[in-house]
């Protein structure tokens, strides 16, 4: 298998060091939209990711003050008008799968927001474990505004659950642009950083997870997308039993190890 580090992406930037891979998109002069080109490699990328214990956290970020304006009008948009039913499904499945593959990566997203995350970019940001953003962060789930339903890519299914059934309607029926200060007091973003800290800050809490037991950190994400589908009897066992499994770790012995002789634990992930 190809070791993740060595890869060179095509249709974005990749770059890993220290167990934190790191995303761009790479057309700042278009504001990052996305090709099928594109969503095809990222997704290739996170079902990559989940096959391999080297990258233990990745960011999304911003290129040349935006991070993502959806979907390329010119090379997703035009051709889909002439496409049949069969094939707009096809697409609508591929891009779903991108989401299907960063929620079963096994490994914490990070997403940090600069300028426009509208569309399929914002879908990017909702489908991430944590999100930060700047002041000058746009984030508009605009489907409506282009004639089709705010159910695209999960977002009825997961916008919710972050922001609020009432709030989630708000934005996808109406496709506005909700503002950073609007994203943070309604639970989308955890903090608001400068423009200039934005990239320190999210390199910051990556290398702060990767050096943590990311054996556990694969279970807590797990957990976290499973549980809203059970019961709380089912969920409680469920993290019962997950929980015994990170007690067979070697990083659950190196953390009491740690801990009796006054030591800070030196996780490795198995």
């Amino acid at each position: 298998m190809t070791r993740l580090e060595d890869v060179t992406a095509t249709h974005f930037h990749w770059h890993c060091s220290h167990g934190v891979g790191t995303i761009k998109l790479n057309r700042p002069d278009r504001k990052n939209p996305l090709t099928f080109e594109s969503y095809a490699e990222l997704k290739t990328l996170f079902l990559q990711l989940a096959l391999q214990q080297t990258i233990k956290t990745v960011i999304i970020l911003p290129n040349g003050g935006n991070f993502c304006s959806g979907g390329d009008v010119h090379d997703i948009i035009g051709p889909l008008l002439d496409k049949d039913t069969l094939g707009l499904l096809n697409f609508t499945r591929m891009t779903g799968d991108l989401v299907k593959a960063m929620l079963a990566c096994g490994k914490p997203i990070i997403a940090a927001v600069d300028g426009v995350a509208v569309g399929a970019g914002a879908i990017l940001a909702m489908a991430s474990d944590m999100r930060i953003a700047t002041p000058r962060a746009k984030t508009a789930f605009l489907f409506t505004r282009v004639g089709l339903a705010g159910c695209d890519m999960g977002a009825c299914a997961i916008l919710p659950r972050i922001i609020g059934q009432s709030r989630a309607a708000d934005l996808l029926f109406t496709g506005r642009s909700m503002s950073a200060e609007e994203g943070q007091q309604w639970g989308f973003y955890s903090r608001i950083v400068a423009v200039e800290a934005l990239e320190e800050t999210a390199q910051d809490m990556a290398k702060k997870i990767a050096a943590g037991p990311s054996f556990a950190h694969m279970m807590t994400k797990t957990q976290l997308n499973h549980e809203w589908n059970m019961s709380p009897e089912q969920a409680i066992e469920a993290e019962a039993q997950g929980q015994a499994l990170c007690m067979q770790t070697q990083d659950f012995k190196r953390a009491y190890e740690a801990f009796i002789n006054k030591q800070t634990p030196s996780f490795e992930g198995n």
